[in-house]
């Protein structure tokens, strides 16, 4: 027994965990939610939150038992997270199991969310249905952390990203802008980019390389491309770059700048230009105002990929929650190094967790203590 659940149960709850990691990249701002329906024993029907405006978790499981003909009148729902009680994209998942005749729910983890908050559960007890609750919190707590934290704090979590060569260089100078890193740290990278919500970078990053910090090596299927976010004092982001002209958003704040530049760039359907300045620092954007503004916004995950300067001010700031730091076989002949270290992530309040390996680049992961990493092998 785990608690007052069986290892039976405990299986359950982990497939239904299992299937909620279908919807990651494709529902935000909703969390990741897994489902599945259990009868004599047995697991009779599974769904997940798959993606935004879909259906919910529960009623993809209900969905998937009908097909298959099978009754529900009496069965035990097993789910990651509390079921919503109220309309939004999707009718109530309360509604949706008590009308299928659902017996007992067992919930992972309650729902912080205002709009719900212990209405779903309140709802199914005042309906007779049995409900239990904390199985596998953690995981489910570990799996939602985004959500959950956005649901706390309104500001999104940040993983800083970094790829170095063997002497901790971020660049060389002898050469122009290349990929170094391997095929499977460029594809990981890229799946990282569809699970955010929005990529901030400095304007350094935007003048050297001229990216356009988008999903494209794998399919992003019902995800959308993040927000770029560039931090730009001086308001340099150049009118022909690829984040001003093509069809996906940016957002640029600054310091100060020509009117005429502020008007060229807002000019764009797709860029924003806010300044964004506070008494708390005169040397540039305030990063606690920005990461605000971004969780008023709704975002719940933001990916650093800035350059050394940009690191550095966010883990001065304490404001990196996890660091992905990419260690490539390459030997730089004129290296611009990193100036980051163990010392530094630890002054920041992070912790390291165990190296993993992408191709034959060595990945180290850093995350804020309590925090947990999202899921084994994430991205």
């Amino acid at each position: 027994m785990v608690g007052e659940f069986s290892q039976t149960e405990v299986g359950f709850m982990k497939r239904a965990l299992e299937l909620a990691e279908r919807g990651r990249g494709q529902v935000k701002p909703n969390p990741l939610v897994g489902c599945v329906l259990v009868k004599d024993g047995a697991i009779i029907a599974e769904g997940w939150h798959d993606h935004l405006g879909g259906l919910h978790a529960e009623q993809m499981a209900i969905a998937d038992a009908e097909k298959n003909g099978h009754s529900l009148n009496g069965a035990i729902a097993y789910v990651t997270l509390e079921p919503c009680n109220h309309y939004g994209r999707t009718p109530p998942c309360t509604e949706a199991l008590l009308w299928a005749g659902i017996g007992e729910v067992v919930v992972s983890h309650q729902d912080p969310n205002p709009t719900v908050r212990g209405e779903g559960i309140s709802c199914l007890e005042g309906a007779g249905v049995i409900v239990r609750q904390g199985l596998l919190q953690d995981k489910s707590r570990i799996q939602m952390q985004s959500f959950l934290n956005w649901c706390d704090s309104r500001i999104p979590l940040v993983t800083l990203k970094v790829a170095i060569d063997k002497n901790g260089a971020v660049d060389d100078r002898a050469e122009d802008s290349f990929r170094f890193t391997s095929q499977e740290s460029l594809d990981a990278v890229h799946r990282l980019r569809k699970d955010v919500d929005a990529i901030i970078v400095g304007v350094g990053t935007v003048l050297r390389d001229n990216p356009s910090l988008t999903v494209r090596r794998i399919e992003l299927g019902e995800g959308k491309q993040p927000l770029r976010v560039v931090l730009d004092r001086e308001l340099k982001t150049p009118i022909d770059s690829i984040i001003v002209n093509d069809d996906h958003d940016t957002l640029i704040f600054h310091v100060e700048g020509r009117e005429e530049k502020i008007a060229a760039l807002n000019s764009r359907n797709n860029v924003e230009v806010h300044k964004l300045q506070s008494a708390r620092n005169h040397s540039g954007v305030d990063l606690h105002l920005l990461l605000s503004l971004l969780g008023d916004r709704g975002y719940q995950e933001v990916l650093l990929e800035g350059g050394p300067e940009t690191a550095r001010r966010f883990l001065a700031a304490e404001t990196v929650d996890r660091v992905v730091l990419i260690k490539a076989d390459v030997d730089f002949s004129q290296p611009f190094p990193l100036s980051l270290g163990d010392e530094d992530f630890s002054a920041a309040g992070l912790q390291r967790l165990s190296d993993v390996h992408w191709g034959v680049d060595t990945v180290s992961r850093w995350s804020k203590a309590g925090l947990g990493w999202p899921v084994d092998g994430w991205p």
